[in-house]
Order: C-alpha cells, then sequence, then structure tokens
C-alpha cells in the first residue's frame, strides 16, 4: 500500500508540476483555467489521496478533502470563465470557437445594478 501511495503522491505532482507550466505557457484566461483546473484537480486528488495510502489513519480524511476538491474546484473555475467573458475578455485571437456567444444568457453584459 506505502508503494501505491508514493505512486499516487508521484503522479499528482508531475500533474500539478503540468498544471503550473500550462498556466505559465497559455495564450488567454479561457485556456490557463482549463489547465489549471484539469491538471490541479486530478493532481492535488492524486496527491492527497496517495497520502491517505501512505499513512492508513488518515485515509477517511483524505477522501473528504479529496472529493472536495473534486466537487469545488470544477465548479469555481466555470464561475471564473463566466465572470471573465461577461466583463468582455477576449478570446485568443487564435481560437477557433466560441460556443458561449451562441447563448443570449452568455454573451449580454450585465446591465448597471445587476
Amino acid at each position: 500500500m506505502r508503494v501505491f501511495g508514493e505512486v499516487l503522491i508521484g503522479i499528482g505532482t508531475a500533474f500539478l508540476f503540468l498544471g503550473g507550466l500550462g498556466i505559465f505557457r497559455l495564450l488567454d484566461v479561457y485556456n490557463r483555467l482549463q489547465a489549471g483546473t484539469k491538471c490541479t484537480t486530478l493532481g492535488a486528488f492524486s496527491t492527497i489521496i496517495g497520502v491517505g495510502f501512505v499513512h492508513p489513519a488518515w485515509m477517511l480524511k483524505a477522501i473528504v478533502i479529496g472529493v472536495f476538491i473534486l466537487l469545488t474546484n470544477p465548479i469555481s473555475a466555470h464561475a471564473l470563465a463566466r465572470a471573465s467573458y461577461r466583463n468582455g475578455i477576449p478570446l485568443w485571437e487564435g481560437s477557433v470557437v466560441d460556443r458561449c456567444r451562441e447563448f443570449e444568457e452568455c454573451s449580454r453584459l450585465p446591465k448597471e445594478g445587476e
């Protein structure tokens, strides 16, 4: 179990590194959010569950923290991306598709006092 936990910690660390690299290298806020969310969710989850395998007394706490990360990280990234889009932060000029523009709810800017 200890070896499996250490492998999970290594995998999680690699994903966290790749997420940081994606945030550094990608060109607009939306791509950076995508890289950061996917990599940090999987990386943090793997690292925390790996710690639970290395220290079995902490497994229940590790599972609770892991589930919390799995539920909250994508939701917060969605909220940040939607707020960025609604406030007019442009997509990278090389972006091919803007699916949010098709929906009136996404593309309308908030009115004064909203």
